[in-house]
C-alpha cells in the first residue's frame, strides 16, 4: 500500500501493547491510593480520541468522568479537578502548550497525571506522575496507538472498581489489534482509493457520526480534512442532524456517515435514509464491513473506534496523494504566531 510502512505500524501498536502491563501496574497504584474522579483532556486530536473512552465510561461504568479541551479547562479551573482527580491525556510531540499548561494545573492541584507521549523526557512528560511513551509514533499510526492505551487505562480502572466483566476479553481483544488493524487497512485501500479520487476536488463534505465512533467523525472532519487538506467540512452528531443540520441537505451536498456497532448505530442509520433520498453523494464508513478475526462478537461494538480510524488513515493517505497536498503541510498551525 502506498504511503505506509506495515512493519513500523506493527512495531508502533506493538508497542502500545506492551504498554498494558505498565498501565496496570500504574492504574492499580492509583486505586489502592484512591481516587474520585477522572478527567480526559486533550487539544485538537487528542481531545477526540477521549471521546470514545468516555462513551465507555458513560455505557459501562458508575465512575465519576469528564472530558475536557485543555485551553478551556485553563481558563475554567473546574471545581471538581483536585487532589481526588486522575487526568488521563495525550500528545505525539508533548510540546502541545495547552495540553501542558493544562496538566501542570491540574498538578498544582493534587491531581495525578497519566501521559500518552512519543518520547519520554519531552516537556509533556515532565508533568506528568505516570508517562507511557511510544517513540516511533508518527501521524499515520498514532490514534490507533493511543487509543489502545486509553482504552486499557479506563479497562483497568473500570475493572478495579467492580465494574466490566468484558475485562479480560476487552483487553485480548486489545492485544490483538496490530493483526486486526493491518487487516482492515488493507481491505480498505480500494474504497478509499476511489473515494478520494471522486472528491479530490470537492470543496464541502457534511460528516455525521454519533456513539464511540463521535470522536473520529469530529477528528477526521476537523483534524484531516480540514488541518490536513484544507477541505470546509461540518461535523455533526446524528442525534442533533435533525434540529437544524437537515436544512443543509440538498443534491449538491457530500455526506460522509460514519458508523459503528453500539447503541447509537440506528441514529446514523435514520440520517442515511433521510439523504439518500435528496442527494446520491453519500458514502457510508462502516465497520461492520470488516470481519475483525479473532474478535468476539460482543466486544465488536466496543473497539469500533480503532477499526474507523484504520479504515480512515487510507482515506487520508489517499487524498493527500490524489490531490498532491502533503498531509505535514501547514499555513498557520505551529507556523505563525496566535
Amino acid at each position: 500500500m502506498v504511503g505506509y510502512d506495515e512493519a513500523v505500524y506493527r512495531e508502533v501498536l506493538g508497542k502500545a501493547v506492551s504498554n498494558i502491563e505498565e498501565i496496570n501496574k500504574a492504574v492499580d497504584e492509583i486505586c489502592d491510593q484512591g481516587y474520585k474522579n477522572l478527567y480526559l483532556m486533550g487539544s485538537g486530536g487528542t481531545y477526540s480520541m477521549a471521546s470514545p473512552v468516555t462513551y465507555l465510561l458513560k455505557t459501562h461504568s458508575t465512575i465519576p468522568w469528564n472530558w475536557e479541551i485543555a485551553a478551556e479547562l485553563i481558563k475554567a479551573k473546574p471545581l471538581s479537578l483536585n487532589a481526588d482527580s486522575v487526568v488521563i491525556t495525550a500528545s505525539l510531540s508533548g510540546t502541545t502548550t495547552e495540553t501542558i499548561e493544562a496538566a501542570r494545573y491540574a498538578q498544582s492541584v493534587g491531581a495525578k497525571v497519566i501521559a500518552l507521549v512519543g518520547e519520554d523526557g519531552c516537556p509533556l512528560a515532565e508533568c506528568a506522575d505516570y508517562v507511557f511513551e511510544n517513540p516511533n509514533a508518527s501521524n499515520d499510526n498514532l490514534v490507533e496507538e493511543i487509543y489502545i492505551q486509553y482504552f486499557a487505562i479506563a479497562a483497568r480502572f473500570m475493572r478495579n472498581n467492580g465494574e466490566f466483566p468484558e475485562y479480560d476479553e476487552f483487553v485480548s481483544a486489545l492485544r490483538k489489534m496490530p493483526e486486526v488493524l493491518q487487516a482492515v487497512r488493507e481491505q480498505q485501500d480500494e474504497t478509499a482509493l476511489a473515494f478520494a479520487t471522486a472528491h479530490k476536488d470537492t470543496p464541502f463534505h457534511m460528516c455525521v457520526g454519533s456513539g464511540n465512533v463521535w470522536g473520529e467523525t469530529y477528528c477526521f472532519a476537523m483534524c484531516v480534512l480540514e488541518e490536513m487538506q484544507w477541505i470546509a467540512t461540518k461535523s455533526i452528531h446524528a442525534a442533533e442532524f435533525f434540529h437544524g443540520t437537515i436544512e443543509m441537505t440538498d443534491p449538491d451536498m457530500s455526506f460522509m456517515l460514519f458508523k459503528g456497532e453500539d447503541e447509537t448505530r440506528p441514529l446514523v442509520d435514520r440520517v442515511e435514509r433521510f439523504v439518500r433520498q435528496h442527494t446520491d453523494k453519500v458514502q457510508v464508513w462502516d465497520t461492520k464491513a470488516f470481519e475483525l478475526d479473532g474478535i468476539d462478537p460482543k466486544i465488536r461494538p466496543l473497539v469500533s473506534p480503532l477499526v474507523m480510524s484504520a479504515m480512515l488513515e487510507r482515506v487520508s493517505t489517499h487524498f493527500s496523494i490524489v490531490r498532491d497536498h502533503d498531509l505535514d503541510i501547514r499555513r498557520y498551525y505551529r507556523v505563525v504566531e496566535y
